[in-house]
């Protein structure tokens, strides 16, 4: 499991001193007020049943004089001053506990939005994303996500549990001094030590019960990947056509029981006979203690009164009652903390890997070149070489496109080219300065990039425009010039509220677009960024949504709009790529061949294959009586996995 796993060689007390340290110094992001707050009414709640029972107590032993006495009596007043005194007690133990959970609910909710505060912080401050596609890293922070956000069992949680022993506590300090004073300091400390081994039987038992738990997380993630495959609507089409429901529902059975089955091992075996011992030991402290104080109140030489009796009784029972389950206390404590373990693991990772930043440098606009030299990159954790000693050129003003196999590193070139990933070896050059000499979010600046896996954001359809360029969001005239370009108006100004409407049907007043749609709300995102000061354009299939004669009217009006700009374009239609200035097809992650689509046909080489392969294999009737030329024969490869070279021909790049 990805929060630290503790045990073997730290011991259980070492491992509880540095648990409790460790939620000491996370309750300090409270507020010393508000921890003060907590500590008082913690401190009230323990003292008022301590109280109650002293006050009671008396009252009962004020009884027989006051009934004898009269209701004019002195007896009689004192015994009203002991029964307001317990009223009070009781009262005031109805009014602090409802306070107690609110003030314990607000520094859980201070706290765990100081750690929310803390991972949005580092999951979206990293320059790269390496991190975040470390698969240990996205299960520490799944494993933290999961407990934050539901405010259950939470690091927050976990301090106002620790805030709410001090109430338990006083209340067992309170009734071990009445019975030590009134009776036997001796009998005291066996009703604490007999309240303290109960306490442990709980707290330890509970602490190795959630080590199983956690060593589990994975098979509980997988059940609640089933579950939600089940009941959400992604695969529900698919789930009924293919008839899934009875294979869907027998497997998520047997993922449960596997995940249950040593769940109920592990509970019998750490609390069934550890508490029959437990249990054995209050039990022999109880009768001995209820003895001696029946032996006290009516054997022979008897020195307690009818007060001190009931004094007694009735402390030493509440006393062992503390032995129980804390509801408030135990679960967060011993349970929330794993999430806080995932959260600093996460934490740590991230800073681990986050490299040095580069001075403040303005970057120049693009004049000339970007370069690529001897460029080679593997993915962190792995050993397969993506780009091996690349060389590449792309000249400022001129669009290039990228072709070759899956594989071939056309997507790795762009990351690169972002610094979502730094180059293993090699650098990459803006009219020969390393880009890495440049602040990297004043680089990005410079870019426009659409990915094939671009961002379908639940907000406006004018917001997920202009987020291309979000300190320009105000530019209404521009954000509705860029939709306009696309060919989207029609499509938006149909929607419930027009370029104001959410894009997600389960908002109020919200939409949803279709893929070739949502498509050109990505295009229509990187010409915005265009618009306000992002030369380099780069489009990784840009256009895998549209059908073949929507995608050529788009390129038509594309390179009118991008005009100047340096455009770097990866797509496996050739009908696409052709109209490139430059072409350059990747292979084992070097350049395999470059030039105008003329010059590699007339070449005779990999690409002019590929490039015939394809126009093979669609051919659009509706042009049959047009131009014949590559442009009108040339479509969109079919994907798939067999090895011949027509299916490679097919193969869209990583």
């Amino acid at each position: 499991m990805s929060a630290p796993q503790t045990g073997g060689a730290e011991g259980t007390a070492a491992r509880l001193v540095r648990e409790r340290l460790e939620i000491s110094a996370l309750t300090r992001r409270a507020g010393a007020g508000l921890i003060a707050l907590d500590v008082l009414v913690n401190v009230l709640l323990g003292a008022l049943p301590v109280v109650f029972v002293v006050a009671t107590a008396v009252l009962l032993g004020k009884v027989p004089a006051a009934m004898a006495g009269g209701l004019d009596s002195p007896a009689w007043d004192s015994l009203l001053g002991a029964f307001f005194v317990a009223a009070a007690a009781f009262i005031g133990q109805q009014v602090v506990a409802p306070v107690r959970e609110s003030v314990g609910e607000l520094v859980a909710r201070r706290i765990d939005g100081e750690v929310i505060d803390d991972v949005i912080a580092a999951a979206t401050g990293t320059t790269s994303v390496g991190p975040l596609e470390d698969p240990q890293v996205v299960e520490d922070l799944r494993t933290a996500a999961r407990e934050l956000e539901t405010w259950v069992q939470s690091p927050g949680q976990a301090c106002a549990g620790q805030l709410a022993l001090i109430g338990r506590y006083t209340q067992l300090a309170g009734y071990a001094g009445v019975v030590g004073a009134v009776f036997s300091w001796l009998a005291a400390a066996g009703l604490v030590v007999a309240v303290l081994l109960f306490r442990y039987g709980l707290r330890g038992g509970l602490r190795k019960y959630a080590d199983v738990r956690f060593e589990l997380d994975g098979a509980e993630l997988k059940n609640d990947y089933l579950r939600e495959l089940a009941i959400a609507s992604g695969a529900a089409k698919e789930i009924r056509v293919f008839g899934l429901n009875g294979w869907l529902r027998g497997f998520w059975g047997s993922s449960y029981r596997e995940w249950l089955v040593p769940l109920w091992a592990a509970r019998r075996r750490i609390y069934l006979w550890p508490f029959v011992w437990f249990t054995a030991w209050g039990m022999a402290v109880t009768a001995t203690v209820m003895a001696l104080v029946g032996r006290g109140a009516a054997g022979p030489g008897a020195d307690l009164t009818l007060t001190d009796f009931a004094l007694v009784v009735t402390a030493a029972l509440s006393a062992l009652t503390l032995g129980e389950f804390y509801r408030e206390s135990d679960l967060p404590t011993a349970v929330g903390m794993h999430a806080y373990g995932a959260t600093k693991s996460f934490l740590g990772r991230l800073a681990a890997e986050e490299p040095a930043r580069a001075a403040a440098v303005e970057v120049p606009e693009p004049a000339h070149t970007i370069t690529f030299e001897d460029v080679s990159f593997h993915y962190p954790g792995e050993d397969r070489v993506i780009l091996d000693g690349l060389d590449l050129t792309l000249t400022v003003g001129r669009c290039t496109a990228l072709v070759g196999l899956n594989g071939a590193g056309k997507t790795t070139l762009v990351k690169l080219l972002a610094r979502l990933y730094e180059p293993t070896s090699g650098t990459i050059k803006l009219d020969g300065v390393d880009i890495r000499s440049y602040p990297v979010e004043a680089w990005r600046a410079k870019l426009g990039v659409i990915f094939q896996d671009f961002a379908r954001y639940e907000v406006s359809a004018a917001d997920n425009v202009a987020f291309g360029s979000v300190a320009h969001r105000d530019d209404r005239a521009g954000v509705e010039a860029v939709i306009d370009a696309v060919g989207l108006r029609e499509a938006l100004d149909g929607l419930p509220r027009g370029l104001d409407t959410p894009l997600a049907r389960h908002l109020d007043g919200g939409g949803d677009l279709s893929g070739g749609q949502w498509q050109r709300v990505a295009l229509a995102r990187a010409l915005f960024a265009l618009r306000h000061g992002s030369p380099v354009l780069v489009l990784d299939e840009p256009t895998a949504s549209l059908d073949v004669r929507a995608e050529a009217g788009f390129f038509r009006e594309f390179t009118e709009l991008s005009r100047g700009a340096t455009t770097l374009l990866i797509s496996h239609r050739f009908s696409t790529v052709r109209q490139a200035d430059h072409i350059v097809v990747l292979e084992g992650g070097r350049v395999a061949e470059q030039g105008s689509h003329d010059e590699l046909l007339a070449a005779e080489g990999r690409y002019a294959r590929l490039f015939r392969l394809q126009a093979d294999r669609f051919t659009d009737a509706d042009t049959s009586d047009a131009d014949t030329s590559d442009a009108d024969t040339s479509g969109e490869v079919t994907s798939d996995d067999e090895t011949t070279e027509s299916t490679e021909a097919a193969g869209s790049a990583r």
